[in-house]
């Protein structure tokens, strides 16, 4: 097969900012991920559709994102995640390890012909396409968790699907984390990064102290959104969550509320539960007494991904044998690489914009 390319393919390359040269064709917008603009494309190279991200980096906070994202997502390989088949640097330049002398990369990714916030656009789903989505987002959990990651942005809109064959890929990590369980990260963690719908009450009131729990809040928000065509919290507030409101307590610093806010977490009683919402699922009873464990205020006492995977509501499609986990998962101590080498690359960082993409691009393309 024969593609036309040359001005005419990086003419429309630059229609969207994109700087890929002439190997990538046919661009179309799909939308926006966590650290940049994403667009459809055909590869002429390998003659498929692609779906590919362009992250601009600018400065250090936006070189760390960009950094552990990449980092993650070349690790990360299962049936159940958007594979990534390669990423580059302007141009479509390899980066061979020059990580740190770009302004722009580009991660080309497997293209999914829709994502799952589309699909209930047009209203809820089948009980049973319902289940089998859940049962392959848990599968997809279960393994990004025992890689030692938290995706953190979970929603329906990072849930891509193929209608044709019903498969379901989790994408864009580019809000995921780093959390070792052998080691305390309390304190160390970003605030409210997950969509606020799907945010769990311990994320609410602890933002910078939270777990592998916090995706299965979302995980569990979005089972039922599959199963109402409503989104479950949207535009509600927990009564524990306004009680502790900024807008009610404006004499206190927003980082003691907080700290009440976990106080009155510890307090609780083990088996703390939350009234839901149920009417709507009364005509499924398995789904509400596996929501009512997915869904519950203590992260303690929440399902895991691989416990979900065991409960009866899943065992039309549970095979353990079939849900593997991360043979090689990440450990505190990358994190610590990474943090040691944007320190040693701080100089490059505060002379940024010597490295302009044409004048790093000629030293870099063969001669």
């Amino acid at each position: 097969m024969r593609f036309a390319g040359g001005e005419n393919a990086v003419r429309t390359c630059g229609m969207y900012g994109y700087d890929l040269g002439c190997r990538f064709i046919n661009f179309r917008p799909l939308g926006f991920g966590a650290n940049g603009l994403v667009l459809s494309a055909l590869d002429s190279k390998s003659c498929r559709k692609v779906a590919v991200k362009k992250i601009t980096i600018g400065d250090a906070r936006s070189m760390k994102h960009a950094f552990r994202e990449i980092k993650i997502i070349r690790r990360l390989e299962h049936e159940n995640i958007v594979k990534v088949y390669e990423v580059l640097g302007p141009k479509g330049t390899n980066l061979r390890g020059d990580f740190f002398k770009f302004n722009m990369v580009y991660i080309v990714q497997e293209y999914m012909e829709t994502d799952l916030a589309r699909l209930l656009e047009q209203g809820k789903l089948a009980e049973e396409h319902a289940k089998l989505f859940m049962y392959q987002l848990l599968r997809g959990l279960k393994y990004i968790h025992s890689a030692n990651v938290l995706h953190r942005d979970l929603k329906p809109a990072n849930i891509f699907i193929s209608t044709e064959d019903l498969v379901l890929k989790i994408g864009d990590f580019g809000l995921a984390r780093i959390v070792d369980q052998h080691y305390s990260h309390k304190g160390y963690l970003s605030e409210g990064l997950v969509t606020k719908w799907y945010r769990s009450p311990r994320l609410l009131l602890s933002p910078n102290n939270y777990t592998k729990a916090i995706d299965m809040w979302a995980a569990g928000c979005i089972l039922a959104e599959m199963l109402t065509g409503r989104m479950l919290f949207a535009g509600r507030f927990l009564a524990p969550i306004n009680f502790f409101s900024p807008s009610l307590l404006p004499c206190y610093p927003i980082q003691r509320v907080f700290s009440m806010a976990e106080g009155i977490l510890l307090s609780l009683p083990a088996k703390a539960t939350l009234t839901l919402p149920w009417r709507s699922l009364r005509p499924f009873p398995l789904a509400i007494d596996f929501l009512e464990k997915i869904l519950t205020f203590n992260p303690m006492d929440r399902l895991t991904a691989e416990m979900g995977l065991q409960h009866p509501y899943m065992s039309p499609y549970s095979c353990p044998e079939d849900e593997p986990v991360s043979q090689h998962p990440f450990r505190i101590e990358d994190e610590i690489d990474d943090i040691l080498l944007m320190e040693a690359n701080q100089s490059q960082m505060s002379n940024w914009d010597r490295y302009g993409t044409q004048g790093w691009a000629r030293d870099q393309l063969p001669a």
